[in-house]
């Protein structure tokens, strides 16, 4: 099915058969708040992710409802909510958020210590991750999409930074040629040169993932530096979100790029890479091709004169802004600003919470 058939029935679905039904069964009548989450969790339907173990035990004490607290997870992120206990209070304090989020009464609401644990349970299997690949797969599979835009922003965190492991320096070698018999070692490729011939999960692997300081230079041209991770995001001409990958705050964008092109190229058919200057290099260009798509990248002048683009290449980099949107809306509403737990696999679940939450935003955007 098409993406815009799809999104004809999903709204048709709506307003025929979910509203009317949810309307009798509350007491009062929903907001327009309340209607966009309910609209966002059945397109997500997030609590066909949450393992099994969790919501199905035959010993010892048993477990709060997992799939509430997930749906949960999603109004938090929808709401803006900065922390669980500010969750819990709204969860407490209107009736029909909470019935929407699956739980029936106010005794039924865990404690934050519950809602803490389940976060941990989601992160360790990589929920938020489940969910969005399944979303990718059902509407943008099918499709042909023109344009990817690639890009990286900036995400604070409230831990201390990894202490950084000392290189050791190479021990040093005569010059001149090696003398008879001496085996001399190769010095080993650079990040980029080892990527293409890599599978793209073998180039993430060696990418680091813990929280460090980064430098990036913003918009007006200033450095700007920060404590925390670095979110990378491959975006659709519909300002969709097709893969991500959080890292240090130190990785410089480049050195995702090339694992992230064979990523997407896996989920869907596409024509053109676009990106900014910070990918100038010649491997990046080498992949694209290869993977059958038209590279579309800024010039790095490096000190040299810069030939711009043709004006057909120039009318089509335009479409990058879409990259930039989606930056500034997982930001400013989707929780990307207020990052409050610590370690790699918790805070790449709140960020894939408001990751999903944006996606199912964004097709509700498209179907109006």
């Amino acid at each position: 099915m098409k993406l815009k058939e799809t999104l004809s029935w999903l709204l048709g679905t709506f307003q025929r058969s979910l509203f009317p039904c949810l309307e009798e069964c509350f007491e009062a009548p929903l907001t327009e708040q309340q209607r966009h989450l309910t609209q966002i969790l059945e397109i997500l339907q997030v609590q066909r992710f949450v393992p099994k173990s969790a919501t199905h035990q035959w010993m010892g004490r048993k477990l709060r409802e997992r799939e509430a607290i997930a749906r949960s997870f999603v109004a938090k992120a929808v709401y803006r909510f900065v922390t669980s206990r500010a969750l819990i209070t709204a969860l407490k304090e209107a009736p029909n958020l909470r019935r929407i989020c699956g739980f029936e009464r106010k005794s039924d609401i865990p404690s934050e210590s519950t809602f803490s644990r389940a976060f941990q349970e989601f992160s360790a299997t990589d929920l938020g991750d489940q969910v969005h690949q399944v979303l990718v797969k059902e509407t943008l599979k099918p499709q042909l999409v023109g344009h990817i835009a690639r890009d990286a922003t900036a995400i604070v965190g409230r831990e201390k930074a990894a202490p950084k492991a000392k290189k050791e320096k190479p021990a040093p070698r005569k010059r001149g040629r090696p003398a008879q018999g001496e085996i001399r070692e190769k010095k080993q490729d650079k990040r980029l040169a080892q990527q293409v011939n890599e599978e793209a999960w073998e180039s993430l692997k060696k990418v680091p993932i813990l929280c460090d300081k980064g430098t990036k230079k913003n918009s007006q041209g200033y450095k700007e530096t920060w404590k925390g991770y670095k979110l990378h995001a491959d975006v659709n001409d519909c300002g969709l979100p097709v893969s991500i990958v959080l890292t240090s705050a130190s990785v410089h964008d480049s050195q995702v790029a090339i694992p992230m092109m064979k990523m997407t190229s896996r989920k869907v058919d596409y024509l053109y890479d676009l990106m900014d200057a910070a990918y100038d290099a010649r491997e990046i260009y080498e992949v694209s091709r290869t993977l059958g798509h038209v590279p579309l990248i800024d010039k790095n002048p490096r000190g040299k004169e810069v030939i711009p683009m043709a004006p057909h290449e120039a009318i089509r980099y335009r479409e990058r802004t879409v990259c930039e949107r989606f930056n500034s809306r997982i930001k400013e509403e989707f929780g990307g600003h207020h990052v409050m737990v610590q370690g790699y696999q918790k805070v790449k679940l709140h960020l894939m919470f408001g990751v999903i939450a944006l996606f199912a935003d964004q097709l509700l955007k498209l179907a109006n």
